[in-house]
């Protein structure tokens, strides 16, 4: 008979590690026999040493030979660390984007990159590694960490270690009391001087006064104390205790006070905290004593396992629940109202998928709408017999950990958080809540440059669940879904239009018959410089929203017309009065304001373009007396006095918006609207709709008046706030547009960008990959440009942009492919692009 066919070895892994790199191959470690730990944390050999990565799937089989091998698999007993579904969907979404796997995950993986474990070594029995040096690893196990990762590697690429590995517990240090028992005799027992029945034979007067004494009053601690109290010499006591007359008797010592207040309220994390602790509780206790009693055996400094650290408390549960009139199906959407009437309709749903044992997973794109988000969600999960986590930047490490550990073992099934909680392993989710999904807080500024949505739509569909897209105004793409849509909440807005200022007296209830023809006022109008001035007598609050930081966009000599310009980036400087400085807002180089125009010579400077510092100026001087409060990136006031109640005025960016409105907010002043508008992106006008419907609710319970300053009073954005019409009013017209136009959602986009140092080589390179494109087949529909980039220097580089529109995303994967070779420029891809055209 022939022999049966050798088995073939395991697959080989693909492992993301996170570094800006594609997913690596490893062969299974040795003796593995299970299927590929999709989803798992592994430890792998990169660079000499030991690197945590994610196995991502599975790797070529024909290249398992010359592979390194996995060395240790850390996840196991309580399942993958990331869901495999998840994995599949944001490798497939990473391919189709061209983006390197590592680059991703390290993204979308808030928690986990680091091993904690115990790590030792020896090496297989009968190895021979005199040729790695004298000190290497034994035939005994032996710590890890007494031997370099180099020599570590080496070995181990030889297949001459052997290891092994034990999850560590986060342990912390404390002073914990001992129990009197534990205590050393020693320390629980003190010797005194105690006088014998019957004094001896022989002592003079004085000496049988100290012992009368001894014998009354005693016992004394010392001779001292026992002359002192007989009031004889230190002599004649010694004299009695040489005679006989007194003994040293050990005797039990009244515990230390110290001690006692420990025992009742520790333990403590160190001897300094047990002093605070114990002197702010009326008992003294100075550092050093406490050392000493610890030296003593009164108190232990131990490590134990930390205990779990605190998570926010979840809002209030609801009492009442309406009838769930939500759409069902794989994809549909929630707008309008507030974020209370809008958390009130979804919240039908998430207890009903909760009550059957199902998660719930909700993404917020900022810290603001995440507070909310917790506070009107987090009570659905207790009624459910479950609980809510949040999970975001804002928890520390630790907190971070203890969060997924809570998801990964089913306790908690409802998860409130920003994109790193999009990977967390949710057991059985049903519903995946993305809140104002148009947001552009929702595109990561760096690394792999995601827009979070669309890949919550991709694991929406590999996990099986719902996708609900909820929030104050629907993006454009979110349009042909169906769903519900909130009568929209009261809005009382007022425009100053500079285009079109009034030709006659008559300006209306807010400006005075005194102003001629043109004369609004800038950069504040005089409607709101009145209302500014009623709000102080009326000792009520106010927010402006500036365009931007800083006092100035850019200084301008008034002879020439000359603007100081950044010398890295193709921008003028923004002038910063409060330093008396040039910035760049794009690289961040600055210098002191020059006395003269570099190039006439001219003394004046004209600034354009006002920001907070001007307008901050402006307000104290308009209605002096009124606190002025600032907040912006440069500069962040304490807001405490205006929740309080008190009256002031708050003037900063968009910032604002991340925290709670103040509580007598009266006045909401839009201080130049276009510069949301004058922007060279197709979804200006979206954001700048979105922005004010984010002002018109952003008071919980009250509508301020919102006065818009702007020059284009007529744009469809504004009027249908103005005329109360719905959240969806705007964003179905702007669907039907880009309809027309092939924009999103009747297309997918991805930006690519083109850049070098030398402004010819950029150029050149641009075209070469508009020809390839070409060279693929792409029509001149779907590729659009190249063109120099909004900016056409930045940080010292020229980028070219060329923009794909393709009609999905099997055919932008398609052009996306011909990028994959090697260029004479840094080429970037960015999908669904977020920002200047």
């Amino acid at each position: 008979m022939s022999a049966p066919p050798a088995p073939s070895p395991p697959a080989p892994w693909q492992v993301a590690v996170a570094l800006p790199i594609p997913a690596l191959d490893f062969a299974a470690p040795h003796g593995y026999g299970g299927a590929v730990p999709v989803g798992c944390r592994v430890l792998v050999p990169w660079r000499g040493e030991l690197a945590v990565g994610l196995v991502v799937g599975e790797g070529d089989p024909a290249r398992a030979h010359r592979l390194r091998e996995a060395v240790h698999v850390l996840d196991g007993e309580e399942g993958p660390w990331v869901p495999p579904a998840t994995v599949a969907a944001v490798t497939a979404w990473a391919g189709d984007a061209h983006l390197p796997a590592g680059l991703v995950w390290c993204d979308l993986i808030g928690v986990g990159w680091e091993a904690r474990v115990r790590h030792r070594v020896r090496a297989v029995a009968d190895a021979d590694l005199s040729a790695f040096g004298r000190h290497v690893p034994p035939p005994e196990w032996t710590d890890a960490g007494g031997f370099p990762s180099k020599l570590l590697d080496a070995v181990r690429e030889q297949g001459l270690l052997e290891e092994d590995f034990a999850p560590l517990p986060r342990l912390r240090q404390v002073v914990r009391a001992r129990t009197l028992d534990r205590v050393p005799v020693s320390a629980r027992t003190k010797t005194v001087l105690r006088a014998v029945p019957a004094p001896p034979e022989g002592l003079t007067a004085k000496g049988h006064a100290a012992w009368a004494w001894l014998r009354e009053h005693g016992p004394a601690e010392t001779l001292s104390a026992w002359a002192r109290g007989a009031e004889v010499g230190s002599g004649v006591v010694a004299n009695v205790l040489k005679a006989g007359g007194a003994r040293h008797v050990a005797e039990e010592a009244p515990t230390p006070e110290a001690w006692a207040w420990l025992r009742e309220h520790g333990p403590a994390e160190t001897l300094s905290a047990w002093a605070s602790g114990a002197s702010a509780g009326g008992v003294l206790l100075s550092p050093t004593a406490a050392s000493t009693l610890a030296a003593r055996g009164w108190a232990d400094i131990t490590q134990e396992a930390a205990p779990p650290p605190p998570l926010p408390e979840p809002g209030v549960p609801w009492t009442t629940l309406d009838p769930d009139r939500l759409p069902e199906g794989p994809a549909w959407r929630l707008h309008g109202g507030r974020p209370t009437s809008r958390f009130q309709t979804l919240a039908p749903r998430i207890a009903r998928l909760l009550g059957q044992g199902r998660g719930v997973l909700v993404l917020a794109p900022d810290h603001a709408t995440l507070h909310r988000a917790w506070e009107g969600l987090s009570g659905l999960a207790a009624p459910a017999g479950t609980r809510a986590v949040p999970f975001s930047g804002q928890l520390n490490d630790v907190g971070r950990e203890h969060a997924w550990h809570l998801i990964r073992s089913g306790a908690a099934r409802l998860v409130i958080g920003s994109y790193l909680a999009l990977s967390a392993p949710l057991e059985a989710p049903a519903l995946i809540v993305v809140l104002e999904e148009g947001s552009d807080a929702h595109k990561l500024q760096a690394g792999s440059h995601a827009f979070v949505p669309d890949v919550a739509a991709r694991v929406a569909a590999a996990q099986d669940a719902a996708l609900a897209l909820v929030g104050s105004t629907p993006a454009a793409e979110s349009v042909p879904l169906p769903g519900a849509v909130l009568p929209p909440p009261r809005a009382r807005v007022h425009v100053v239009d500079y285009a079109n200022p009034p030709e006659q007296p008559e300006l209306g209830p807010l400006s005075g018959v005194h102003l001629t023809p043109g004369d609004l006022g800038y950069p504040l109008s005089h409607d709101l410089a009145q209302l500014l001035r009623q709000v102080q007598e009326r000792g009520r609050q106010a927010v402006l929203l500036a365009p931007r930081r800083g006092y100035s966009a850019l200084l301008r000599c008034p002879s020439c017309e000359y603007t100081p310009g950044c010398r890295n980036c193709d921008v003028p400087l923004r002038f910063h009065r409060d330093t008396r400085r040039l910035t760049c807002h794009q690289c961040g180089y600055h210098e002191s304001m020059p006395d003269r125009c570099a190039r006439c010579g001219e003394q004046m400077w004209k600034a354009r373009g006002p920001g907070t510092e001007w307008i901050a100026e402006t307000v104290a001087t308009l209605a002096p007396g009124l606190p002025v409060y600032r907040y912006d990136r440069d500069r962040q006031d304490d807001l405490a006095a205006l929740y309080a109640g008190e009256s002031g005025v708050v003037v900063g960016t968009q910032l604002l918006l991340s925290q709670e409105a103040p509580p007598n907010l009266a006045l909401i002043g839009v201080t130049l609207a276009d510069t949301w508008l004058n922007v060279s992106d197709f979804r200006a006008s979206e954001r700048y709709h979105r922005l004010l419907r984010s002002l018109a609710e952003w008071h919980p319970t009250r509508a301020p008046l919102l006065v818009v300053q702007t020059f284009q009073a007529e744009h469809p954005a504004l009027k249908v706030l103005v005329e109360g019409r719905d959240a969806l009013a705007y964003p179905a017209a702007e669907e039907r547009a880009r309809a027309a136009l092939g924009y999103p959602p009747h297309a997918r986009l991805a930006q690519v960008e083109i850049a070098a140092r030398d402004p010819e080589r950029a150029k050149i390179a641009a075209q070469e990959v508009f020809d390839a494109l070409h060279g693929a087949g792409a029509t001149a529909s779907e590729v659009l440009g190249p063109a120099p980039a909004p900016v056409a220097r930045l940080r010292g580089v020229y980028p070219y942009h060329l923009f794909l529109r393709a009609r999905d995303d099997v055919r932008l994967a398609q052009l996306l492919a011909t990028l994959d070779r090697s260029w004479k420029a840094r080429v970037r891809v960015d999908v669904n692009p977020r920002g200047g055209l």
